[in-house]
């Protein structure tokens, strides 16, 4: 449970009409998700190798594609580690009672483009992560997660029955609630879509994926490589689809209703930096004396959710310098702190001293944190799934990993629904995925 669920699938989910984006979204999970899911928890299995190094012992000349695969979380943790500031900002202003001034106009784009506090708050979470992964996947990570996985599934919950309980009437008389929020989330509505509508939707819920399951970003194959050989893989995998759907869905029930009960559709259309930090807090601000205390519960969750994200992406890269290297993981630990405060530093600094505004591929405007963004989701990500579909589908074959799935004697169900994605569907939808990323397919 990350920040993929927490911050991205709401905002993706309102823009692209509730109900129709829940449809595709369960239906890819169950389909390509699982596929890439499948094949990259084997893959660290069978290797017992980090991303880096895990493709070229599965196929000597396919190492590259693990250096493509460590790329993106060592891209990814700084702005990460940026966010995690934000957040943190945040969660202080709600915990000292500020959330008022949290919710008045420029407070988000103050507060980021200062020279001195967005680098501390960012430091500081990144310090944490570091500890953290420092401890190991036991005493670290393990430890970690038992505590705060079962916290933040329980305030995501709590948080979401009180969205659906709430209502406002507006100063033009219109009482909005929770409920009607509720049903436009999750009925989907086909009026006026149109086939380019419907593409948009289903390469937005692939894009989705990436980060809810955490694939074609090394996180899974790191993980993967610490399953002992006489677990039940397919249970695992099923385990992760179900958990992790349900609490992107959740999350959707915690912000869409609250979102519009306050704000109306016009609200919901808001996405990204400006859902979270900007919208939100007016939300809660509208809340009255309670917002205060729901938008520290709200933004204490987030928090969770990204640590457990940050946690997940550094060990990809620790791990990655402990195979390839032979480095101690105190070794490894520290190299990789150091390239994400580096990377850290720099992103703040593109909200002041180093910004700038440039027109990426796909039409959006960025600087730099949107850039690292760009490359690492847009290009790397789809590129990484693409080879592994390739090498796992055409060159080592499906058997290789349909055999590390079964080999504990499970029932491996979906076993011809793999074989067909791994080889034709998902291939194709990647590609697609990829031509419209760079600006390449602008017909859908």
């Amino acid at each position: 449970m990350g920040l993929g669920n927490i911050w991205r699938f709401p905002y993706l989910a309102a823009k692209d009409g509730g109900g129709l984006f829940l449809v595709t979204y369960l239906v890819l999970a169950l389909t390509f998700g699982f596929t890439l899911l499948t094949t990259e928890i084997a893959i660290g299995r069978k290797t017992k190798q980090s991303p880096l190094t895990a493709y070229g012992k599965l196929k000597e000349k396919w190492k590259f594609l693990g250096v493509l695969a460590c790329l993106v979380p060592v891209i990814i943790m700084p702005y990460y580690s940026v966010i995690g500031g934000w957040v943190v900002k945040y969660l202080m202003a709600y915990l000292t009672g500020d959330g008022a001034s949290a919710s008045a106009d420029g407070y988000f784009t103050g507060f980021i483009t200062g020279e001195a506090e967005p680098l501390i708050f960012m430091v500081g979470f990144l310090l944490v992560v570091a500890v953290i992964i420092f401890r190991g996947v036991n005493h670290g990570i393990e430890s970690f997660s038992k505590v705060l996985m079962p916290l933040l599934l329980l305030m995501v919950v709590g948080i979401a029955v009180f969205s659906l309980t709430i209502s406002f009437t507006d100063g033009d008389g219109v009482t909005r609630t929770g409920m009607e929020g509720f049903w436009i989330y999750v009925i989907p509505s086909l009026e006026g879509l149109t086939v380019k509508g419907f593409f948009t939707v289903l390469l937005d819920a692939m894009g989705q994926l990436f980060f809810s399951l955490s694939v074609a970003m090394g996180i899974m194959i790191a993980y993967g490589s610490y399953v002992k050989d006489d677990a039940n893989l397919v249970r695992s995998i099923n385990q992760i689809e179900i958990f992790d759907t349900a609490v992107a869905f959740l999350a959707g029930v915690m912000i869409i209703p609250a979102v519009f009960t306050f704000m109306g559709r016009e609200g919901m259309e808001a996405s990204g930096p400006s859902l979270m930090f900007v919208s939100l807090p007016k939300v809660f601000s509208s809340m009255g004396k309670v917002g205060n205390l729901i938008g520290a519960l709200f933004f204490a969750m987030v928090l969770f959710a990204a640590l457990t994200s940050a946690v997940s992406v550094m060990e990809a890269v620790v791990s990655s310098f402990m195979d390839q290297f032979h480095m101690s993981r105190t070794k490894a630990t520290i190299l990789e702190t150091v390239i994400a405060l580096a990377g850290g530093v720099l992103v703040c600094l593109g909200y002041n001293k180093l910004y700038f505004d440039i027109v990426l591929p796909n039409g959006a405007h960025a600087q730099v944190l949107d850039i690292m963004d760009y490359i690492s989701n847009n290009c790397l990500m789809p590129l990484v799934a693409i080879g592994t579909c390739i090498l796992v589908g055409w060159v080592v074959m499906p058997k290789t990993i349909i055999g590390e799935v079964e080999k504990t004697g499970c029932r491996f169900g979906r076993k011809q629904l793999y074989v067909v994605m791994v080889r034709f569907i998902a291939p194709v939808l990647l590609v697609i995925l990829l031509l419209k990323s760079i600006g390449l397919l602008t017909v859908i």
